[in-house]
């Protein structure tokens, strides 16, 4: 498990990397003491798991998530709790307060390893041509993937839109990237994943991303970093 903590005390770094040293499976791979070298390390290294400081000069740990396209699993670590609600509203798979308490970095851990994604070998990716099992309460369908425009993140959940049905499914936003065909079902943002053949428009948009309207009439803006990989990907 490859783990980046982000810090700008460096003393607070040193008392978690203390800790986590019991935990063999735990490899970290990078340490950060402000946002912008955190973006960087995690878009580079592609983490499982960051500990990321919520407040830290100039960007605290929230803008850091704003800026991801790439998301790993994020434990928040800080010394007041009155951001926990927020944290777990932008997917945090957990939150500590400073001190740590050992069992409580245990248990985080564990929820880590629950959620780690198994690879998806490219020949079983599921793609247009495929129908998935989709289940909300007491309601349950049998989609076409070809009749699903978008994929929007929601806490755990994922919210699948297809005809006037918006259901929501207990999974999250990387795990479903991972088993859908890239080719088609693109990673616009941290927060939305689209059917590339449900385009009607695109145009360029700020700081070098892109904005594109799907045929249901839903606007979703492709991040700078995903409109790079977007045009690398489908370019002549």
């Amino acid at each position: 498990m490859k783990a980046i903590i982000v810090d700008d005390e460096r003393l607070a770094r040193n008392e978690l990397k203390s800790l986590l040293a019991e935990f063999p499976e735990v490899e970290i791979v990078e340490e950060c003491n402000n946002a912008n070298s955190a973006i960087m390390a995690v878009d580079k290294l592609k983490p499982d798991v960051v500990f990321l400081d919520i407040q830290m000069p100039g960007k605290d740990g929230f803008g850091v998530l704003e800026e991801l396209d790439y998301v790993p699993h994020v434990i928040f670590v800080t010394a007041y709790d009155e951001y926990a609600l927020k944290a777990f509203e932008v997917n945090a798979l957990d939150y500590l307060l400073k001190p740590i308490e050992k069992d409580r970095l245990r248990a985080a851990i564990e929820k880590v390893k629950e959620e780690m994604i198994e690879p998806v070998a490219p020949s079983d990716k599921l793609g247009l041509n495929h129908q998935v099992f989709v289940k909300d309460g007491d309601k349950c369908w049998f989609v076409n993937l070809s009749d699903v425009p978008l994929f929007e993140s929601e806490g755990n959940y994922v919210r699948v839109f297809f005809g006037k049905n918006k259901p929501l499914i207990l999974k999250s936003l990387n795990n479903l990237a991972n088993k859908l065909d890239e080719n088609v079902f693109f990673r616009a943002n941290r927060k939305f994943i689209i059917n590339l053949n449900w385009i009607e428009s695109i145009e360029n948009w700020f700081n070098g991303g892109l904005m594109v309207k799907l045929k249901n009439g839903e606007q979703v803006e492709i991040s700078r970093r995903q409109a790079s990989k977007l045009k690398e990907m489908k370019s002549l």
